[in-house]
């Protein structure tokens, strides 16, 4: 991340997203976008900052949502062509539905026949949410095509299925994935379900392609993507990324509040893991902190621990090459996509702000949270 000392005169806690990597991503997108002939639209179940949608909405198509609220965002604050998955509609969600989106999915047949004159009538192209049972994500939490999934339909319950009225298919397996968990996917969903793509005209790819990341091969991607669209001419690809979109782009800017010593030093924060970076807890994974290292590899090594009365709010060893005091900032990486969307007001812990590292290098602070946050949340 870059301009770090402008991060130590912000009021701790704050998330800042740095402009310039946002748009260096969205220019990546763009090109995979023009390279493969395909839409990739935001999925603002990944990352929702509507400050930084005048930009995003430059680059991509649109925005893909899991319901009524991130729907309606999807259309005010980005438009072009919105999207929406859930695992199951009530009847006032489809109400609201029909008049805000281009495109909805359904997560089983049941759905989709209870709702289809509906969504034809008033002219959503409508899809069904298939699981090609291909497994690809490393975690658990976040596998999609697990044995016993509720998200999506098997092959063998489209046998026989009266599919008039659907115009495409969602599949969505992959999280954090490769151009190589990509192309199986692919390969998988012709095995399974390649009769039917002939007649569809879109395939929605869902998110999970962190074409972003430095090691992903985006050459190998539009090789698969061009290939498999030189196959199916009918079919309009659409891939709907949000970690992608938000990788690397921003910090989760915290403070010191105190040091108590138990088996080691502990640095108490004025943020809290579980409420402000649920992942790392839930995943679990290790958040890097800038300038840290592993436990002992640098001359004091502290634990870090979040300021709310969950015991297991607790962040494993970090080492620093000085002393830290109160007051001290720690600055956690890569804390924009999957972060903000999950964040709780659990114990009344002060919520960070939301700022944008502008191209300039000016930090602008564009949402504080207050008691009335808090007290609103609930009733």
């Amino acid at each position: 991340m870059t301009n770090n000392q402008a991060f130590n005169s912000i009021a701790s806690p704050c998330y800042i997203c740095d402009e310039a990597k946002l748009e260096a991503n969205l220019n990546l997108l763009a090109h995979v976008q023009k390279a493969a002939g395909i839409d990739i639209i935001l999925a603002l179940k990944g990352f929702s900052m509507w400050s930084t949608f005048p930009l995003v909405k430059q680059y991509l198509k649109g925005a893909t949502s899991s319901g009524v609220w991130e729907a309606k965002l999807a259309r005010e604050e980005i438009g072009g062509d919105v999207h929406v998955y859930s695992p199951a509609y009530k009847p006032q969600d489809i109400e609201q539905l029909v008049t805000i989106v281009d495109h909805i999915s359904f997560n089983s047949l049941t759905q989709w026949r209870r709702y289809k004159s509906q969504v034809i009538n008033a002219g959503v192209s409508a899809g069904l949410r298939i699981n090609p049972e291909n497994q690809e994500a490393e975690t658990a939490l976040y596998d999609p095509c697990a044995p016993g999934s509720r998200l999506g339909i098997l092959a063998s319950e489209l046998e026989d299925a009266d599919l008039s009225g659907i115009e495409g298919f969602h599949c969505h397996n992959l999280c954090e994935c490769d151009s190589y968990a990509a192309e199986r996917t692919l390969q998988a969903i012709e095995d399974k379900f390649g009769s039917y793509l002939p007649t569809l005209k879109w395939l929605n790819l869902g998110g999970g392609h962190l074409m972003t990341r430095k090691d992903y091969n985006i050459d190998h991607l539009i090789e698969v993507l061009t290939a498999f669209k030189q196959r199916y001419p009918n079919l309009n690809i659409i891939l709907e990324p949000g970690s992608a979109v938000a990788w690397e782009t921003g910090v989760l800017v915290s403070e010191v509040v105190d040091i108590v010593d138990n088996e080691g030093k502990i640095a108490i924060l004025d943020i809290s893991a579980t409420a402000h970076m649920p992942d790392v807890l839930e995943m679990p994974y290790r958040p890097t902190i800038t300038g840290a290292g592993k436990a002992g590899e640098k001359n004091y090594t502290y634990r870090f621990g979040g300021n709310s009365c969950l015991a297991g709010d607790m962040l494993e060893a970090y080492s620093f090459d000085q002393l830290l005091k109160i007051g001290d900032k720690v600055i956690f990486e890569d804390m924009i996509h999957y972060t903000m969307v999950k964040t709780t007001f659990f114990n009344g812990v002060q919520h960070p702000a939301i700022g944008i590292l502008r191209k300039s290098g000016e930090v602008e602070v564009v949402r504080e949270f207050g008691y009335g946050d808090f007290k609103e949340r609930l009733s």
